[in-house]
C-alpha cells in the first residue's frame, strides 16, 4: 500500500492513541491494580518506579532503530508485543506468585512500548512533509491525551465495574456508643450460624455493636486486636511478613537491617503521623469491640472474595482499627473474619455509625480488565498492519555498521554533558518535578485507602473517575493554557510562574488529607486544581528541554533530556511508598510541599534568552 492512498487521518489518531495506552498501564493502572490487589505502598512505588527505566535508558538504543528493519515493521512488531504482554498480565493475576510475574511482564510491557515511540516518531517524520508535520503535531497530541484519558478513566472504571459484579450484596452493619449499656465482648472463638440461604453473601455479628463510653486500658485493647490479628492470621484472612522474635525479617538484608530499618524507625517516630486519639490524660483509650463476618456459601476452588469494609455514614468518632481488609476463599469460609471496632477516647455521648463492606474477586475483575485492554491493542496491531503508509524512505539504514553507530552516539551523548551550564540544566532536569514524582505514586493509593488509615476510602470506579478522567482533562487544560501563555511572553517570563504552578497546587492534596472530605465534588475540585496547576506548570519543563537541546544534535540532546526527565520521576518514585509510610499520608503531603523548595532554588541560576519561545 502506498503513502499516497493512507490519508494521515486514518493513522496518526491511533498510532498515538496506541502510544499512550501502555505507558498509562504501566505508570498509572498497574499502581491503582496492585493497590486493589493488596500490595504495600512501600512495594507499589519501589517496583512500579522501576517500570520508568526504559524510557530513562531509551536514547541509547534508539540509534539501532534505524539499523534493523523499517519504522513501520518496529511500530507493528512492538505493538504485538505490547498486546501479547497485556494478555500475559491478564493470566498471570490470578497465580499466587502474580506480584512478581505480572512485574516483570510490565517491564517487557515498557521496553516495547519505549521502543514504539522511537518508531512511531520517526514514522511521523518520514511519511509526512513539514506541513503535515505541523498540522497534525495537535491531533496526535490530543490521541494521546485521550489514550491517558482512556487508561486512567474508563480502564479504571470498567475495572471498578467489574469489581462490583463478581462481588455480593453488599454488607452493611453499625456502631454505637452508649453511657450505660455495651453489648457482651467475648474473647474466643466461637461458632456463629448464618442463615440458610440460595445465595452466597456476608453475614455480620452482631448487626450492631453497641460500646460504651467508658475508657479502657491500653492492655485490655493490645488483647483484643491481638485476638483479632491472630485468629485472622490463623484461617488465612490476611498475611504478613513472617518475623523473628526481635521484630527483624527473617530473610533482612544488611541494607534493610543496618540502613533502612533503623532510618524508617527514626523517621516514623519523630517526624510520622501520631495515631489521632490515643489515650486520655489518664492513660486510657478509647473502648473497643469485635464484629464477626462470615459467608454463608462455599467460594468455587481456587476463588477469592475480598471483604474491604469503611465508613458509610455517620459519626467518625467510632471507625474500624482492625481487619478492614480480609481475604475470603473455599478454606476459610466457614470461619469468621473479626474486625475491631474502637470509639474515640474524648466521645461521651451517644452516637452511631454505619459501616459497609464491599467484596469483589479482585483477581478476576483484572484479569478481564487486562483481556480487553489486550485484545483492543492487538486489533489496533492489525489495523496499523493493514492502513499504515509504505513510505519509500522508510528503510533500514546500511550505510553504517552497529560500531559507527555506536561510536557515533557516544560523540553526541559526551556533547551534550560538555554543554555550557549543564550542572544547572541537570539540577533543573532532575529537580524540578520532585514533588510531583513523590506524589504522583501516592496520589491513587490515597484516593483508595480506608479513611481510617487516613485515605479517603474511594471505590476504584471513583478513582477513574477522579484521577483518570477529570485529573486528565484539567491536566491537559493546564498544559494547552501553559503553551498558549509561553508563546505570548516567553519562558524567561513565565519560568517563575510556572514552577510556582507545579509546586503550591499539591496544597490540595495536604488539604483532602488533612480533611478527609466526603464530598465527591469537593474531591474532584481539589484533584483538578492539582491537575490543572502541574499542566501550565509542566510547560516550563518542556520548553527549557528544547531550549537546552538548541544546537548540533539537538534531536539526539533532546532524547537524553526526555531519559533524564524519566529518571528524576523514577529515583524520587521509589521511595514514595516508604516514606508514605512511615509518615502517614498527611505528614508525607507535607513532606512534598517541602519538596518545592529545590525546584524553586534552581531558577534564579537558570540562563535562559529572554525572547525564546515567544511566537514570531
Amino acid at each position: 500500500m502506498g503513502s499516497k492512498k493512507s490519508s494521515p487521518w486514518a493513522w496518526i489518531p491511533t498510532l498515538y492513541f496506541a502510544q499512550g495506552l501502555p505507558y498509562v498501564v504501566a505508570m498509572t493502572v498497574a499502581v491503582i491494580m496492585y493497590k486493589r490487589l493488596g500490595i504495600s505502598n512501600t512495594d507499589i512505588a519501589l517496583y512500579t518506579s522501576w517500570l520508568y527505566l526504559p524510557w530513562v535508558i531509551k536514547p541509547f538504543w534508539s540509534p539501532f532503530i534505524d539499523l534493523i528493519k523499517t519504522k513501520r515493521w518496529w511500530i507493528v512488531t512492538m505493538q504485538l508485543l505490547v498486546g501479547a504482554g497485556l494478555a500475559g498480565v491478564a493470566f498471570l493475576i490470578p497465580m499466587p506468585f502474580f506480584f512478581q510475574a505480572t512485574l516483570a511482564v510490565l517491564w517487557l510491557i515498557a521496553f516495547s512500548s519505549a521502543t514504539y515511540d522511537i518508531a512511531a516518531d520517526g514514522f511521523y517524520m518520514l511519511a509526512l512533509d513539514s506541513s503535515q508535520q505541523s498540522f497534525f503535531v495537535g491531533i496526535r497530541s490530543t490521541f494521546y491525551r485521550l489514550a491517558m484519558i482512556t487508561g486512567q478513566g474508563l480502564l479504571i472504571i470498567i475495572a471498578g465495574g467489574l469489581e462490583s459484579w463478581t462481588g455480593l450484596e453488599p454488607v452493611k452493619f453499625s456502631a454505637s456508643s452508649s453511657t450505660n449499656t455495651q453489648t457482651e465482648l467475648v474473647l474466643t472463638e466461637q461458632s456463629y450460624n448464618v442463615p440458610a440461604t440460595d445465595e452466597m453473601t456476608f453475614v455480620a455479628f452482631p448487626e450492631n455493636l453497641t460500646l460504651n463510653t467508658n475508657n479502657i486500658s491500653p492492655d485490655s485493647l493490645k488483647k483484643i486486636q491481638e485476638f483479632a490479628t491472630t485468629k485472622n492470621l490463623e484461617n488465612g484472612f490476611v498475611t504478613i511478613e513472617k518475623k523473628k522474635l526481635d521484630g527483624k525479617a527473617n530473610d533482612a538484608s544488611w541494607w534493610s537491617t543496618n540502613i533502612s530499618t533503623p532510618l524508617g524507625v527514626y523517621i516514623k517516630t519523630n517526624f510520622g503521623e501520631k495515631d489521632k486519639a490515643i489515650s486520655g490524660t489518664d492513660g486510657k483509650v478509647g473502648n473497643a469491640g469485635i464484629i464477626a463476618v462470615r459467608l454463608t456459601q462455599k467460594p468455587k476452588e481456587g476463588e477469592t472474595v475480598v471483604l474491604n469494609s469503611s465508613l458509610k455514614s455517620g459519626d467518625k468518632s467510632i471507625s474500624i482499627v482492625n481487619g478492614d481488609r480480609v481475604v475470603f476463599t473455599d478454606r476459610n469460609w466457614n470461619n469468621p473474619a473479626y474486625l475491631v471496632v474502637q470509639l474515640d477516647y474524648k466521645l461521651k455521648t451517644e452516637v452511631s455509625t454505619e459501616f459497609k463492606g464491599v467484596s469483589g474477586n479482585i483477581k478476576l475483575a483484572w484479569s478481564i480488565t487486562f483481556l480487553i485492554l489486550a485484545s483492543f491493542v492487538l486489533l489496533l496491531m492489525i489495523y496499523h498492519r493493514f492502513i499504515l503508509p509504505r513510505p519509500a524512505v522508510d528503510v533500514a539504514k546500511v550505510t553504517h555498521t552497529a560500531s559507527d553507530i555506536l561510536k557515533e552516539f557516544g560523540k553526541t551523548f559526551l556533547s551534550f554533558f560538555q554543554k555550557q551550564g549543564i550542572g544547572t540544566a541537570l539540577a533543573f532536569l532532575l529537580l524540578y518535578r520532585l514533588g510531583e514524582a513523590m506524589l504522583v505514586k501516592m496520589a491513587s493509593p490515597f484516593l483508595l485507602d480506608a479513611r481510617e488509615v487516613g485515605g479517603l476510602g474511594l471505590t476504584t470506579g471513583q478513582v477513574g473517575i477522579v484521577y483518570g478522567t477529570v485529573g486528565i482533562l484539567s491536566l491537559t487544560l493546564g498544559g494547552i493554557v501553559g503553551g498558549i501563555a509561553a508563546s505570548r511572553k516567553g519562558l524567561k517570563f513565565w519560568i517563575w510562574i510556572m514552577a510556582l504552578c507545579i509546586t503550591l497546587p499539591h496544597l490540595a492534596f495536604l488539604y483532602l488529607s488533612w480533611f478527609l472530605p466526603e464530598s465527591f465534588i469537593l474531591i474532584n475540585t481539589a484533584v483538578a486544581f492539582e491537575q490543572f496547576g502541574y499542566g501550565f506548570g509542566f510547560t516550563a519543563y518542556m520548553l527549557f528541554m528544547i531550549y537546552f537541546s538548541e544546537g548540533e544534535h539537538k534531536t539526539a540532546h533532546f532524547a537524553i533530556s526526555t531519559g533524564l526527565m524519566a529518571l528524576g520521576m523514577m529515583l524520587p518514585g521509589m521511595i514514595a511508598g516508604w516514606l508514605q509510610d512511615m509518615l502517614g499520608y498527611n505528614h508525607f503531603f507535607i513532606f512534598v510541599m517541602i519538596c518545592a523548595i529545590p525546584t524553586l532554588a534552581i531558577i534564579p541560576f537558570l540562563k535562559i534568552d529572554k525572547d525564546f519561545g515567544i511566537k514570531k
